[in-house]
């Protein structure tokens, strides 16, 4: 039986952005963790947290761990992380060490690429690279509509980094599958 341990790298990415980059509040993180999951599908057929992200009018969000961050956290983030303030600057406050098990090399690589492009970066700055043209966001926006789930398989292109379209789609629904 294979065990993917989404939820433990959710949190453990989390507390590796909140501790390596700077300005990390939570709509920064939400970038970062678009960023995480469709780079690594891009290359892998594979998203590291499971998360589903939706075409909200100033970005991608992953609705579900928006609403967790926003309302009540769930007990496993609530242990590692601080509440975050109801008011201004969200600011992401890790409680917990990270704890890079849960991942491998690939991933581990990655998250470390994700925090060094983005460390200086606030938010407001990084909306560019969420919304660039014909872009999963972008194609998700225009064809579908706002609040609509952006499809994994958007991220999927010509470029040589990028697998194959039949393969991923085949390793997409092998993941369903289990």
């Amino acid at each position: 039986m294979i065990i993917i341990h989404h939820r433990e790298k959710l949190i453990n990415a989390i507390i590796y952005f909140a501790n390596n980059t700077i300005y990390c509040g939570k709509t920064k993180l939400l970038k970062l963790l678009y960023f995480l999951d469709f780079r690594h599908f891009k290359q892998t057929g594979k998203s590291i947290t499971d998360l589903d992200y939706y075409a909200w009018d100033m970005g991608p969000v992953p609705k579900d761990l928006f609403n967790e961050l926003t309302e009540k956290m769930n007990p496993d983030l609530k242990a590692a992380i601080h509440d975050l303030p109801q008011e201004g600057f969200q600011k992401i406050r890790p409680k917990k060490n990270f704890d890079p098990q849960y991942f491998s090399n690939r991933e581990m690589k990655m998250l470390e690429e994700i925090a060094i492009i983005f460390k200086n970066a606030k938010a407001d700055e990084m909306v560019e690279s969420t919304h660039l043209k014909n872009e999963p966001w972008d194609r998700t926006l225009k064809e579908k509509g706002e609040f609509k789930k952006i499809d994994y398989m958007l991220a999927i292109d010509s470029e040589i980094v990028s697998l194959p379209y039949n393969e991923a789609k085949e390793r997409m629904e092998e993941t369903f599958r289990r």
